[in-house]
């Protein structure tokens, strides 16, 4: 059995040092790796992502991420990947990788994503040219997420993740206003997750969300936005030969950053 724990929406800011730190030593007793989705910082500066770096620096289990929207305000998402790299995160952007997880190799691959709505409330690639490259924006990160889940299906993984910060399916978003879906995320990331297959997928994104979804190809989503799971991370369960996530009954707590 592979135990994922994943948490996005941290929000880290200068004021958040040692908040999440306790909780994230105890990783190695619940967990094989630990998934960041997105929104790691309060405005991606590169002050708050060595706020985050310093976070998870050291830990004893691989660390995965993605950036979120939050990550990209500042506009120095190069910055923020760098530092978070030095400290030994591997943070994905239409990429995948492998990491060992208690000696089973377990492919992850991450995007951020973006938002456009959902079947038959979507956005198309029609009409002004921002419009289509808000959908074609979308479209490039699903083919990001789609072409190294399909990688990582040729290295031998007994499991597979799709890491995003925006949301593939509706189902995690109940509880937002409806009028918001567009831009909470996009069918063509669930799309390109049934297309190569996964075991999970893992979101951040929806605060006002719930954390149990699925992609009308049966891959189990998960919405580990904290204000959503309410803990420091989540612990999801994987057959490591694949099958459906189960969320660990017991899962670090931890009081909200942001």
């Amino acid at each position: 059995m592979i135990r994922v724990a994943a948490v996005g929406d941290i929000h880290m800011g200068l004021d958040s040092q040692g908040v999440l730190r306790p909780a994230f030593e105890t990783l190695p007793d619940c967990a094989d790796l630990l998934l960041l989705a997105g929104d790691l910082t309060r405005h991606g500066t590169p002050e708050e992502a060595r706020v985050v770096a310093r976070e998870v620096t050291g830990l004893a289990v691989p660390v995965v991420a993605v950036l979120g929207n939050h990550d990209h305000h500042d506009e120095r998402p190069e910055e923020v990947t760098s530092i978070l790299r030095e400290a030994g995160v591997q943070v994905l952007e239409g990429q995948g990788t492998v990491v060992e997880a208690d000696g089973k190799r377990v492919g992850v691959a991450g995007t951020k994503g973006f938002g456009g709505g959902f079947i038959g409330r979507s956005g198309s690639e029609f009409g002004e040219p921002m419009m289509k490259e808000f959908i074609r924006y979308t479209r490039r990160c699903a083919d990001g997420l789609r072409t190294s889940l399909r990688e990582l299906a040729e290295q031998e993984c007994e499991a597979r993740v799709a890491l995003m910060h925006f949301a593939p399916v509706p189902d995690t978003l109940a509880g937002e206003p409806l009028e918001i879906y567009p831009f909470l995320g996009s069918y063509l990331l669930a799309e390109a997750v049934d297309e190569a297959g996964a075991d999970l997928a893992v979101h951040g994104h929806a605060h006002a969300g719930s954390e149990h979804g699925m992609t009308s190809g049966g891959v189990p989503v998960r919405n580990v936005a904290q204000p959503v799971i309410r803990k420091a991370f989540n612990v999801y369960h994987l057959p490591d030969h694949g099958g459906s996530a189960q969320t660990a009954t017991a899962s670090a707590s931890a009081e909200r950053s942001g």
